[in-house]
């Protein structure tokens, strides 16, 4: 699989990597019930073995069992792999002193020593983020971390962590961000450019919209739980234009899946897509997106479609 270099540091990632949120997570994802641990350890495996090496988790997914699982899967391959996690800027969190605490509690449930790519999970108050940069750069200082990150920072919110790290010295890696064909905020925003300019990798979250681009889910099969609430029927029927257009398109590149495609289509975009995966079905599907890229007037004709059925 392809290699991508993380920003402008020494860091370099799969063109693909796995998103571990549903690991663990019982709220929104249902861990226990239609998937569990061995489930997840076939999703890891599957992933490791089709030459994936960036693994994404945070503090609170799970409460902490997100890390826990990808601890118990680590075995041997640690040192093929960029591990990434979050820091949450909770609002009893009065001090940026209370990251190195965070960290520490994380690399513990990681059972490692040293993280790869550390995030902010969210720019909210009440710690400005040069507060929060600053504590980064001492947990670089310190050989704790080796990248800083951020995630959901705006355009604004980007160029002031990037300054605020700058001042010591050490690039601004990564913004992860929501983004699909579904979701495309970030390019309208001005996030995306400021990345661009910045030299910030865009880490690409729900790329596949939480299940909605796989076509598994229509009018007739909603997703369950808490993703009904955002994905009902009337955007169900919405969707399925955009559905059929991404399976057309993949039978031109040999079959691939609706899913394969949106994945496809956020690489093209210079982005480093972090689909989950609950078992090793769709860790299998998920892989199957690399290794070849959609046509320029394919990518063209699917921000058309885009266009008319995204919110």
């Amino acid at each position: 699989m392809e290699l991508v270099r993380l920003g402008k540091t020494d860091l370099r990632v799969s063109e693909l990597g796995v998103g571990a949120w549903a690991w663990g997570d019982k709220r929104f994802w249902g861990y226990g019930k239609g998937y569990n641990e061995n489930d997840v350890q076939d999703a890891f495996t599957t992933t490791v073995q089709a030459g994936v090496n960036f693994l994404d988790t945070a503090e609170v997914y799970g409460f902490g069992m997100s890390e826990r699982l990808v601890s118990q899967n680590l075995d041997g391959n640690r040192p093929a792999m960029i591990l990434a996690s979050k820091c949450s800027p909770f609002p009893w969190r009065i001090s940026a002193s209370a990251l190195q605490g965070a960290l520490r509690a994380s690399l513990k449930r990681l059972g490692i020593a040293q993280l790869d790519l550390y995030q902010m999970h969210w720019a909210i108050p009440p710690v400005s983020i040069e507060a929060w940069m600053d504590a980064m750069a001492k947990a670089v200082q310190a050989g704790l971390i080796r990248a800083v990150g951020v995630s959901n920072y705006d355009a604004a919110q980007t160029r002031r962590a990037h300054a605020a790290l700058a001042k010591h010295g050490i690039p601004l890696a990564s913004n992860q961000l929501p983004y699909s064909l579904l979701n495309r905020r970030i390019e309208s925003g001005g996030t995306m450019q400021a990345c661009q300019e910045l030299g910030v990798t865009v880490i690409a979250y729900s790329p596949i919209e939480k299940g909605m681009l796989t076509g598994k889910y229509t009018p007739d099969n909603l997703p369950p739980g808490l993703r009904r609430r955002t994905y009902n029927v009337d955007y169900a029927r919405r969707v399925q234009p955009l559905i059929g257009l991404m399976r057309e398109i993949g039978q031109a590149h040999g079959g691939k899946t609706p899913a394969q495609v949106a994945l496809n289509w956020t690489m093209c975009k210079g982005t480093v897509p972090i689909p989950g995966a609950k078992n090793a079905r769709q860790a299998q599907e998920n892989v199957g997106a690399a290794g070849w890229r959609l046509t320029g007037d394919e990518v063209t004709v699917l921000e058309r479609m885009s266009e008319q059925v995204r919110r």
